[in-house]
């Protein structure tokens, strides 16, 4: 019985990283291989695949590809990760596909909540950003913020875009308190932070 790791080789700068999540990996499958009674007839092994690019960021491009040469060299009846959103889209619509389920740490977005068919099979073991959102809701309730709200997040554009998601988990839930306006701002490396705060002073009020 094979397990299909789809991580980041060596950027520690994710949580999901093969070398945080490796010795993890390694030490359920002796743990289940030492219990005969857990897979009984089967032996549980693992294989591993990186999602990284050649520059060491997390790929929406790699790991999809990384992901179909597992499924036809190994047949595994699981996959473990990816974790980046932009990467764990795609391959959670293969493993849809081939009906087999993905378990990651990451996967934030709040478009993973959708199980009705593309990330159906896709389990999230870590936080959701539609919790977060779900959290502003209950912030504005109890403190009677009822007015509006201002998102101000930083968001380049580039590798995974944590803010970007983290701020969308906020502005899809916090619309579901009646008459509520939420706007954004977003601000990037070198913006004018003098036309943010005129922003912020106008809107966030």
């Amino acid at each position: 019985l094979t397990l299909a790791v789809v991580l980041p080789q060596r950027n520690l700068t994710y949580p999901w990283a093969w070398p945080r999540v490796g010795p993890a990996v390694r030490l359920a499958a002796a743990a289940v291989n030492s219990r005969r009674d857990l897979l009984p007839g089967f032996t549980l092994g693992w294989v591993f695949g990186d999602s990284e690019d050649r520059h060491g960021v997390c790929s929406e491009m790699a790991a999809p590809l990384v992901a179909v040469d597992l499924r036809l060299s190994h047949h595994p009846a699981a996959f473990l990760g990816p974790g980046c959103v932009y990467s764990a889209a795609p391959v959670a619509r293969f493993t849809s596909h081939w009906q087999l389920p993905l378990v990651t740490a990451g996967a934030e977005a709040h478009g993973f909540d959708d199980k009705s068919e593309e990330f159906g099979l896709t389990t999230r073991a870590g936080p959701s950003h539609r919790k977060l959102g779900e959290l502003g809701v209950q912030l504005h309730r109890r403190f009677n913020w009822t007015r509006q709200a201002l998102l101000v997040y930083w968001d380049e554009g580039m590798d995974d875009r944590p803010y970007y998601f983290a701020a969308e988990g906020l502005y899809v839930q916090l619309p579901t308190l009646r008459n509520l306006t939420v706007m954004d701002v977003v601000f990037r490396h070198g913006g004018n932070f003098s036309f943010i705060i005129q922003e912020i002073k106008a809107k966030g009020r």
